[in-house]
């Protein structure tokens, strides 16, 4: 007696298409699995057996192969638990086997038959999408989840019985159905608001054009001048996710098992600040069977790294190829796999170890040996990635005492929102671009022309500064954003200087403390 179920098995975001076959033979009673499972998919018998038995459902004294091909990819979680009871009931004919060929199954079980929640379900319903398959049964806390891709018909059940009974023909279960684009929620009025940043005029500005272009932000200063005040309310300005974003963060979210109870699709971006003592593997994801790290979990959002010096210089320097590619690489023995990771970088740090160097008002304890060691720990290309390079001097008492109320985060919000647009309607065609922080070479060199002025005026800065050729680009998109910011299709000669003044940091500070 022989039956076949189709699953799926998770690959990095994506998921493959699995053949669950059950084969039951004479002989002594065994339960055998097969095709490279993990502990977990191993305990299924366990599980599985016991959940027939306590649903007084029959499963022969005979002998039981489970194969889950194809059989070198790795099988990892619990699954499989449904669809190999599934197989062994229509391989016992104890259900109709015509109805399983149209369906992907999937679904952890307890002992007592109910179906519980899996991980990574909209990436696993992705593997049904890509073999043809257009009907899903599976777990019914996972059928919001699911049921973000219209074209699938989602069948969800609460125990094993259900499943059996509804491929009987003994059960109705209608079909579970949400409209993804009503769980795109607007975001709701934040714990904190630009509002309360009193003065620092030139770091909301410089935030507001990051936030605009999706640029990455280096702000330096001393102890207490607000650095990390202001990155904390960086999401209040950020628009929506689109729905194209959203799902891809669902994904990623999904597979972690970090999706917020009750919450089927992100609608909100990420925000992600991991201490300093974070490891290489928690930072930029993988292990001896990959998994998204920090990066990723940051996709479509913002990476938060405070006290910048202080993370390991391993972790800062793996952190170049997302910068540049937007997507993690990362080849083990057992699996090589890719992860996105398109992110807003912000890092904050100080000048020196006390805090004050270049301060005017408290004198620096830091001798210029440390103050050096203490930037090296930030290597030059890693610095030459950040696309806006900010000081953030201390506040004024008449600053912290202006009776005027600082501009709202909404209205800061309704510009990035319309540059945003601009940059969506300009990329519109070119896929995986979706700010001109993403534009690469050939988008630059279409998009970020410069008149005359704007040309000299930047040559000008190159031979001044010393600026590399990526720094060159990275002016010139910051300059385009600025210009999408004041609705401008042409990049004026003021915004390559405003996008120029954003390039110093280093000038100031790496190169004038080398001994």
């Amino acid at each position: 007696m022989f039956a076949q179920v189709f699953s799926s098995a998770l690959w990095g975001i994506a998921a493959k298409r699995i053949q669950v076959e059950v084969d039951i033979s004479l002989g002594l009673p065994n339960f055998c699995i097969v095709g490279l499972p993990d502990a977990a998919v191993k305990e299924s018998r366990d599980r599985v057996m016991a959940a027939l038995k306590n649903t007084e459902l029959e499963l022969p004294p005979r002998r039981i192969t489970v194969n889950l091909a194809p059989a070198h990819l790795r099988k990892e979680g619990p699954a499989y638990d449904l669809p190999m009871a599934l197989g062994l009931l229509a391989a016992t004919g104890q259900m109709e086997p015509a109805q399983l060929a149209e369906f992907l199954v999937f679904g952890e079980l307890s002992l007592d038959g109910r179906v519980r929640p899996v991980r990574g379900t909209l990436s696993l319903v992705t593997a049904a999408l890509n073999s043809g398959l257009r009907k899903i049964l599976l777990p019914a806390e996972n059928a919001p989840e699911a049921a973000v891709i219209r074209s699938l018909e989602i069948i969800p059940v609460a125990t094993l019985l259900d499943a059996v009974e509804y491929f009987n023909g003994k059960r109705k279960i209608d079909p579970y159905r949400v409209d993804p684009t009503r769980m795109i929620i607007p975001a709701e009025t934040s714990a904190c608001d630009f509002s309360e940043v009193r003065g620092q005029e030139q770091a909301k500005r410089a935030l507001e054009i990051a936030a605009a272009g999706g640029h990455n932000l280096l702000s330096i200063g001393p102890p207490g001048s607000g650095k990390t005040m202001l990155a904390r309310r960086l999401p209040t300005i950020l628009p929506e996710l689109s729905l194209e974003e959203a799902l891809e963060t669902t994904r990623i979210y999904s597979i972690c098992g970090l999706l917020p109870n009750e919450t089927a699709l992100m609608s909100h971006r990420p925000f992600r600040s991991p201490h300093h003592t974070v490891s290489d593997v928690a930072l930029i994801g993988g292990g001896s069977y990959p998994k998204p790290g920090e990066v990723s979990l940051a996709h479509h959002g913002v990476l938060f790294l405070d006290e910048l010096p202080e993370f390991s210089k391993n972790a800062l320097e793996v952190l170049r190829q997302p910068l540049e590619e937007g997507q993690v690489c990362i080849a083990r023995a057992a699996a090589a796999v890719r992860y996105p990771a398109r992110f807003m970088l912000m890092a904050a740090m100080n000048p020196c170890p006390c805090g004050y160097y270049t301060d005017p008002t408290k004198e620096c304890i830091c001798s210029q040996a440390q103050i050096h060691r203490y930037l090296t720990r930030i290597s030059g290309p890693l610095l030459d990635r950040m696309d806006i390079q900010l000081e953030v001097p201390a506040v004024q008492y008449h600053e912290l005492t202006q009776s005027t109320e600082p501009e709202p985060s909404l209205q800061v919000r309704q510009r990035v929102g319309e540059a945003r647009a601009r940059q969506a309607l300009r990329f519109q065609h070119i896929r995986g671009v979706y700010v001109n922080a993403h534009m690469g070479p050939k988008l630059i060199r279409e998009y970020c022309r410069l008149d005359a002025a704007g040309n000299a005026l930047l040559r000008a800065a190159i031979e001044r500064l010393g600026l590399s050729a990526r720094a060159y680009h990275r002016v010139l998109k910051v300059a385009r954003t600025i210009a999408d910011l004041q609705a401008s299709e042409t990049i004026l000669p003021e915004f390559v200087s405003e996008a120029i003044q954003y390039r110093s940091l280093d000038r100031r500070y790496w190169r004038k403390t080398r001994p």
